[in-house]
């Protein structure tokens, strides 16, 4: 199937054709000419499978039709994070670069309220905003959604783990009843399910599974820990690989992302901590100074690297398993960018054998175990890998770090068009005003 199938705009399929996409993801068929429709829609879609697509289309759709007067927004988006507005709203100016003028904003935390405060007092079409910080201006009485045709909720079940399910509700009852409204999550179920039926009439049910193989580029590989000496002491070494450009090395925590970054700065590595405590002009200096090369380690939470899509990092680092076995999915897939292919290596402490077990069999695969010269573990996993053979059970030691990556082959999963990634990424901040970054773990207070 083609984008000009699902009868959108001429010009919004001219966008999608210069931009390299031809053929649409599977949730993107299936919700893009609901969402046209004028149906409501209850999406399970997870990150990577271009969700982010299967609602800006239709909204760049309905802005091609009459509006009514006023200067309010036709379409809100929310979204959990800061990051993921700012990717929402470049999807929509990339795709509506041949429709004219198509007058988006963005209102989020760590952003000056004055320039905001101005931008709601502007005419807009499309307004992407977070929850907190949109709440604090309806306080004010700054926000008119008397035009407003469409609500997307973007991530919405980690909107409510966050604690937004009354900013959530409240946003949604300051919008005119006869709105449209869509709502994408990885999971229907639960708080989900109650609220759809608080806020969607007649929904239609849609749900896409998670595609296990767009990750065939990437290498992963896995290293037993004793304890967070010998931790730091492989960090060390592996960081010093020349085959290595760039590199994520995610913590479990804020602080620990700030430690482990001096304590690299001292061992003569030039890295930086990203998480979800920085406020935006910090974070933004922090990956302006990765993506021109001068930090070559970003120690990041969970949080603060969800959204990080930087072609040229060559290798990501679990210094901490992620207690959500989907967030290692996420961690991974910010290396092997772009085409490329990356190298993705996990620490695992002896008591950590129940999240590996939980991340192989979310994932389907074994990693891989590895060791290095010199540098074996001493204490045997309790769970996770075989007995036996130590080259089964930690991998040969013949397979250095050094040693070049295996071609892979190119991902045919979902989330690509045409070897591009067009899938949407979002997580969670940890504070009211949608700070805390740009993805998280499931569990409050982190990154």
């Amino acid at each position: 199937m083609s984008f000009s199938a699902l009868n959108l705009n001429p010009a919004i399929v001219q966008a999608l054709t210069a931009s390299g996409y031809t053929e649409p993801t599977p949730v993107q068929a299936k919700s893009i000419p609901e969402a046209v429709a004028g149906h409501d829609l209850m999406c399970s879609a997870p990150t990577g499978t271009g969700k982010t697509a299967a609602f800006v289309l239709p909204a760049l759709q309905r802005l091609a039709q009459p509006a009514k007067p006023g200067r309010g927004p036709r379409v809100l988006v929310l979204t959990p994070t800061r990051e993921l507005a700012l990717q929402v709203t470049s999807a929509v100016e990339k795709y509506s670069k041949f429709m004219g003028r198509v007058r988006t904003g963005t209102v989020l935390g760590g952003m000056p309220y004055p320039k905001q405060r101005k931008l709601l007092e502007s005419s807009l079409d499309i307004l992407v905003a977070t929850p907190g910080r949109l709440i604090d201006f309806i306080d004010q009485g700054k926000v008119d959604f008397s035009r407003l045709e469409l609500l997307v909720l973007d991530e919405a079940d980690r909107m409510l783990d966050m604690g937004f399910i009354k900013p959530v509700e409240r946003i949604a009852g300051a919008t005119p009843p006869g709105r449209q409204t869509l709502l994408f999550s990885a999971t229907l179920d639960g708080n989900i399910a109650t609220l759809a039926k608080r806020l969607l009439k007649q929904p239609k049910l849609i749900a896409c599974e998670a595609t296990k193989e767009n990750h065939d580029n990437i290498e992963q590989r896995l290293h037993y820990v004793d304890d967070g000496s010998h931790k730091h002491r492989i960090l060390d070494h592996l960081l010093r690989d020349v085959e290595m450009t760039q590199a994520i090395v995610f913590t479990a925590t804020k602080h620990g992302a700030d430690r482990l970054a001096a304590k690299l700065n001292d061992g003569g590595h030039t890295a930086a901590a990203l998480h979800g405590n920085m406020n935006q002009s910090q974070r933004n200096r922090t990956l302006a100074r990765m993506r021109s090369g001068n930090v070559r380690v970003l120690v990041a939470t969970d949080v603060a690297a969800r959204g990080i899509d930087v072609a040229s990092i060559t290798h990501v680092i679990n210094y901490d398993l992620p207690k959500v076995a989907e967030d290692y999915v996420h961690r991974i897939g910010r290396t092997g960018r772009a085409g490329n292919s990356g190298i993705a290596i996990s620490f695992a402490a002896p008591d950590e054998g129940h999240q590996l077990k939980q991340i192989e069999r979310y994932t389907g695969n074994q990693i891989e175990r590895h060791v290095i010269e010199g540098m074996e573990p001493k204490v045997k996993p309790r769970s996770g890998g075989s007995n036996g053979d130590p080259r089964k059970r930690f991998g040969d030691p013949r397979k250095r770090f050094g040693e070049a990556a295996k071609p892979r082959r190119p991902s045919t999963g979902g989330s690509n068009w045409g070897g591009k990634s067009f899938g949407g990424n979002g997580g969670r901040p940890s504070s009211r005003d949608g700070g805390g970054g740009f993805g998280g773990n499931r569990s409050r207070g982190r990154g």
